[in-house]
This record gives C-alpha cells, sequence and structure tokens, in this order.
C-alpha cells in the first residue's frame, strides 16, 4: 500500500481545507531538494514549474536555508514602522541591478499585493483611475490586481473596479491581425486602443503587463511591441507597470524580460523569482515618482512590509544569482531546453508551437497543425502522464488556445535533469497518443 493513501490526512484535508483553484495532486509530498520534490513513497518527481514558478535557486538551497535559519533566531519581523540592514541593502542592491532610474523599493509578500501597491502609486501620481491590462493576463487574486486579471476568476465576486479595460495580448501563433500573410500586431495594438479611448471618460492612470504572460500560455511581447506599447501610454499621460514577478532575477536570459526591448516601466513588480520560494516581493519605481506620492500621503501599511527576514532572503537571492552566473546559466539551459522541445515538436504533429525565452518555455498542444485547434483532452492526459512518470508539468487551458505546458525549471537545473525532463515528456507523449490509437 501506498504512504500517499492515508485515509487520516486526506479525511482531514477533504473536512478542514478551502479549495482554491484546481484540484489537488493524490499524493503527500513529504520534502523537496533541487529539482525534485518527493512523495510520501519517496518517489523523486522532477519538477518542471519551480513549484508556484518561484523556487529559482531550486528547493532547499543551502544558503537559503543558512539566511532563513539565522534570522528565524535573530531577526524575523518587526512593526512596520522600523527599519533593519537587510532591507535597506536588499532595496540597494535592486536599484543597483534594475533597469536605470528604478530607484526607490517597497518591500511586502506576494505578486498580488505589490501590484496592488503599484496600481495604488499610478493612481495617485497621475490622479487618475483606469487601469488597462490585457485579456490573457494574470496580476494576482486582491481587489485591484484580480480586476487587471481577465485569464480567469471573473466570474460570480460582483463588479471588477470601475475603470478596469483589457486589449488583446500579441498571439502570434494566433493572429488576429494579419497584413500580406503576416502577423500585424502594430494594427492589433493601434486598433486596441482606439476602443481603449473611446470607452475611458479621460481618466487613464496606467497600463499593467506582463513581458510575456505566462498563466495565458507563454505569450512573449514581440519585438518592437513593449517599445509601442510604452508610447501608447506616454501619449496618454499613463504610467507602465510592468509585472515580472516570473521573468524577473534572470529567468529569461536577462536579469529582468524589459531590457531585451530597451524598454524601462515607470513601475516594476517583482515577487515570485525574488524569493526563491520565500514569500517576497517589491516594487520599484523612480525617485519622482515616489516623491510625488509620498507628498500626497501614499498609504500601503501592511503587516509584512520590509519584514527583514524576506529581506535578508532575497539579498542572499541577487548574491547567488550573480555570484554563479545564473543569468547565463538560464540563456544556456534554456537554449537546451528549447533544442529538446522542438525536437519534439518534429516528432509529434500534436505540437503545434513552442515559445517562451530562456527557462520560460512553453508547448502549444492542438488536434490538428493546420487548423490549430485545441487538444484540452490531450493536453489534460499528457498532463497526468507526466506525473505518473515523475515529471511534474503544468498545463493552462483557456478558451481559445490548446493546452499550453508552462516549463520553468530552476535556474540551477543542471543539463541531465533537462535530457531527463525531457525524456519523460516524451515516453508520455508516446504513451498517451498510443493508448488514443488503440
Amino acid at each position: 500500500m501506498s504512504r500517499n493513501d492515508d485515509p487520516q490526512f486526506w479525511q482531514n484535508a477533504r473536512r478542514h481545507l478551502v479549495r482554491y483553484g484546481g484540484r489537488f495532486e493524490p499524493m503527500i509530498i513529504e520534502r523537496a531538494h533541487g529539482s525534485f520534490v518527493y512523495d510520501a513513497d519517496g518517489r523523486a518527481i522532477l519538477d518542471f514549474t519551480s513549484g508556484q514558478m518561484s523556487a529559482l535557486l531550486g528547493h532547499g538551497h543551502p544558503e537559503i536555508a543558512e539566511v532563513v535559519a539565522d534570522h528565524a533566531q535573530r531577526l524575523d519581523h518587526l512593526f512596520s514602522g522600523m527599519l533593519s540592514r537587510p532591507v535597506v541593502e536588499l532595496a540597494t542592491k535592486l536599484a543597483g541591478v534594475a533597469p536605470a532610474g528604478l530607484e526607490r523599493a517597497l518591500l511586502l509578500t506576494t505578486g498580488a499585493e505589490s501590484n496592488e501597491a503599484a496600481l495604488r502609486l499610478a493612481k495617485l501620481y497621475t490622479g487618475r483611475h483606469e487601469v488597462v491590462g490585457f485579456a490573457q493576463s494574470w496580476h494576482g487574486m486582491t481587489g485591484g490586481a484580480a480586476s487587471a486579471t481577465y485569464s480567469a476568476g471573473r466570474r460570480g465576486y460582483g463588479p471588477a473596479a470601475v475603470g478596469s479595460f483589457a486589449i488583446p495580448a500579441p498571439y502570434p501563433y494566433r493572429p488576429r491581425f494579419e497584413r500580406g500573410g503576416v502577423y500585424d500586431w502594430q494594427a492589433e495594438l493601434d486598433y486596441a486602443f482606439d476602443l481603449v479611448d473611446r470607452q475611458s471618460c479621460g481618466s487613464l492612470a496606467a497600463f499593467i503587463a506582463e513581458p510575456i504572460l505566462s498563466s495565458g500560455g507563454i505569450l512573449e511581447l514581440p519585438p518592437g511591441y513593449l517599445a509601442a506599447l510604452k508610447a501608447k501610454c506616454v501619449e496618454r499621460g499613463m504610467l507602465l507597470i510592468l509585472d515580472e514577478a516570473q521573468t524577473g532575477i534572470g529567468r529569461t536570459g536577462l536579469m529582468f524580460a524589459c531590457q531585451r526591448d530597451g524598454v524601462t516601466p515607470d513601475i516594476m513588480t517583482l515577487s515570485k523569482t525574488l524569493g526563491a520560494g520565500l514569500p517576497l516581493a517589491a516594487v520599484l519605481t523612480t525617485a519622482e515618482i515616489e516623491e510625488t506620492c509620498h507628498e500626497r500621503g501614499f498609504l500601503f501599511y501592511t503587516t509584512h512590509v520590509s519584514d527583514p527576514l524576506p529581506a535578508a532572503v532575497g539579498a542572499k537571492v541577487l548574491d547567488i544569482v550573480a555570484r554563479d552566473h545564473l543569468v547565463e546559466r538560464a540563456r544556456i539551459a534554456g537554449a537546451r531546453l528549447e533544442a529538446g522541445l522542438r525536437a519534439l515538436q518534429r516528432d509529434f504533429e500534436c505540437i503545434g508551437d513552442v515559445r517562451g525565452r530562456g527557462l520560460l518555455l512553453g508547448l502549444e498542444l492542438v488536434k490538428d497543425r493546420a487548423t490549430r485547434e485545441a487538444a484540452p483532452e490531450l493536453g489534460a492526459a499528457i498532463t497526468r502522464e507526466c506525473m505518473r512518470l515523475g515529471l511534474s508539468m503544468n498545463i493552462v487551458q483557456l478558451p481559445g488556445m490548446g493546452g499550453v505546458f508552462r516549463i520553468a525549471p530552476p535556474l540551477t537545473v543542471s543539463d541531465t535533469e533537462i535530457d531527463l525532463g525531457l525524456d519523460l515528456l516524451r515516453q508520455a507523449i508516446t504513451r498517451v497518443l498510443a493508448a488514443g490509437a488503440r
């Protein structure tokens, strides 16, 4: 009998846990180390999503564990009006690696919280309230962040914040605008903002965007798009907020994904990767925006703002990423992973597209490459088979697209582990297709 089949555990789980989306895997995870998690039977499962896309340095990194242990005993949590050395150290280090001008930091706990703070800064600074985002976006499940989240979770909770608008995210694999048979994202963007202008009451405050929409299906903004988007914001007196929760701190092969385009946002939010799996987030902005908002009474006083323990973890994460050349490693390992995924694409007709950057890649499944018809059942079956084989994969299934695997192993992943993941994925696809053919 499997130790995962613990009747008391599952009875307590059913009786006492609030289910918050999706379903729970039918296993009990007892420990995690490096690129693997281990269930109650001791079975190793290769984690190709870095936990919740967050364990940038793998699980149980010894130096992170040492920082946590030290600060848990010595300096963990403070009254929010007190400052500590780890907080100032992390803010200083972030200013040193962020795009030029983003020199003021607010340290928080989650991505949703950092996006809430960013939206409040933008509204206070501009004196406006309307917020525009992508229709495939995910920025969090709290009030303002949820109002700017369109990929899921909007039904049944009453009205979103007044002034919430959405435009389609660029999707080259399924283009809506074409010119001469080529995807015309500029025409799509122009048309989208024409609609925004017609709906706006003249109070546009900000556009919030992910450089790569992860929960939206690894939709990457094409080269030139981010600069064009920034220009649209400048024309309207809006601020550009970039949510780099999943793309920041080296994952795409650059410290921040926006650096590929040479575009500096007015506000940047970080979370997930900054804490390498621990709850830490940050809002970065310019001195001018921070000074103005402070003069106007900016308020974001939360229980765990500027806590020293997570700040110390964030500082150590930045040190390790720099010392171990993990930004470069993300480029090299990402190229190996992408080459393996493209080899699978050549061998399996059900793989319609491979996309993304560095160690944040997407693989879209379809029933037919010619029609690009979605294949949600196939994606779900492959996901289950991957888990049976010992590979944890996350698949995004949204209306209008096929199932898209989000693949984001830790930056510390080895070549051997990448090859293992590719082999397990190949086995899973082969088995599922064979079963379907019988």
